[in-house]
C-alpha cells in the first residue's frame, strides 16, 4: 500500500465526482459500488474496480465512504464482505454521509477498538462541485486521523473545515446546514407557488427574486428546476425527509424547539407520501393545490 492509494465506496452523484477528482489529483483510486458495472465504468477511464469493501480495505490505507445513510455505512463496514474486518491497524475510514451525530461518535469508538482511525466528514455542494473538487467538507477527527488522511481530504474538496478533535462536530454542523437547506427549499417552493396562484409569470418572478433581497442559493438553484419542469433527482425529496428528521431528532433530545424545520419536514413528508419521494427535492412545490406548474425551459444548475 502507498499513500497514493485511496478507496471510494459508493459511486452515486457525489461519490463518482469525488473519485474523479482524486484521480485527477494523482491518486490511485480503487472503487466499489453495489450497482453492477458502476465500478467497472469508472475503472475503464483509469482506476481499479474492486468487488467489495473488504477487497478495497486490503489495498488502500484510506477509505472514503459516500453512501446514503448510517444503515448503508453499517453495511459497508460490518456487513457481508465489509471493510472493517479487513482494515489493517492504522487505516483511516472517512465517513461522508449525513447521519445522527451520536451514531458517528459511537462509530469512532467502535473502529478505534481495532486500531482504525476515523474522520467524521459530511460533504456539501452537489454533484458538480464534487466533480470539480470544489465541494465543502465539515470534518471532525482525532489528530492521528487528520495526519493519516489529511492529504486525501485536501485533494477531494475545495474547503475542508476542521471543527473538532473527535467525531460528532462535523455531523452536527452538517445537519444544521441541512436545516437551512431544507427550510430554504420549502420556502422557495411556497413563494413560487404563491406567484403561480396569483398569475405572476414564473420566469419574471424568478428573474426579479434572483436579483433582489429575497433571493437564496436554494431559490435560484431549485426554482430553475421548476421552471424547466425537470425533476430529475440531483437531491431527492426523501433525502430531506431523512435529513430534517435527523435535525428534529437531535433537537428533540435536548427539548429544543425548531418550528421552521418541523414545518419543512412535514412538507417533504407530504410530497413523499404523494408519490414524489424519488423526484428532485424541488418537487415539494407539487403539494400546493390549485396551481399550474411550468411545462419546461432550459434547466439551470
Amino acid at each position: 500500500m502507498t499513500s497514493k492509494n485511496v478507496g471510494v465506496i459508493g459511486l452515486g452523484a457525489m461519490g463518482l465526482g469525488i473519485a474523479k477528482t482524486l484521480r485527477n489529483n494523482g491518486f490511485n483510486v480503487h472503487v466499489c459500488d453495489v450497482r453492477p458495472g458502476a465500478a467497472q465504468a469508472f475503472a475503464a477511464e483509469g482506476g481499479v474496480a474492486m468487488a467489495s469493501p473488504a477487497e478495497l480495505a486490503g489495498a488502500c490505507p484510506v477509505l472514503v465512504s459516500v453512501v446514503v445513510n448510517a444503515a448503508q455505512t453499517e453495511a459497508v463496514l460490518f456487513g457481508e464482505n465489509g471493510a472493517a474486518a479487513a482494515m489493517p491497524a492504522g487505516s483511516t475510514f472517512v465517513m461522508c454521509s449525513t447521519v445522527d451525530p451520536n451514531w458517528s461518535i459511537a462509530l469512532e469508538a467502535r473502529l478505534e477498538q481495532q486500531g482504525v482511525l476515523y474522520v467524521d466528514g459530511p460533504i456539501s455542494g452537489g454533484a458538480a462541485k464534487a466533480a470539480s473538487g470544489a465541494m465543502t467538507m465539515m470534518t471532525s477527527a482525532k489528530p492521528a486521523a487528520y495526519a493519516a488522511a489529511g492529504h486525501v481530504l485536501d485533494a477531494m474538496a475545495g474547503k475542508v473545515y476542521r471543527l473538532g478533535d473527535a467525531a460528532g462536530a462535523g455531523s452536527k454542523v452538517k445537519i444544521i446546514n441541512q436545516l437551512l437547506a431544507g427550510v430554504h427549499i420549502a420556502a422557495a417552493a411556497e413563494a413560487m407557488a404563491l406567484g403561480l396562484r396569483e398569475g405572476v409569470a414564473p420566469e419574471g418572478l424568478y428573474e426579479v427574486i434572483t436579483n433582489s433581497a429575497g433571493n437564496s442559493w436554494m431559490f435560484e438553484n431549485r426554482m430553475a428546476h421548476v421552471l424547466a419542469a425537470d425533476y430529475t433527482p440531483l437531491s431527492a425529496v426523501d433525502i430531506f425527509v431523512k435529513d430534517l428528521g435527523l435535525v428534529l431528532d437531535t433537537a428533540r433530545a435536548s427539548k429544543f424547539p425548531l418550528p421552521l424545520a418541523s414545518t419543512a419536514h412535514q412538507m417533504f413528508m407530504q410530497a413523499s407520501t404523494a408519490g414524489y419521494a424519488k423526484e428532485d427535492d424541488s418537487a415539494v412545490i407539487k403539494i400546493f393545490p390549485g396551481i399550474t406548474l411550468p411545462t419546461g425551459a432550459t434547466r439551470k444548475d
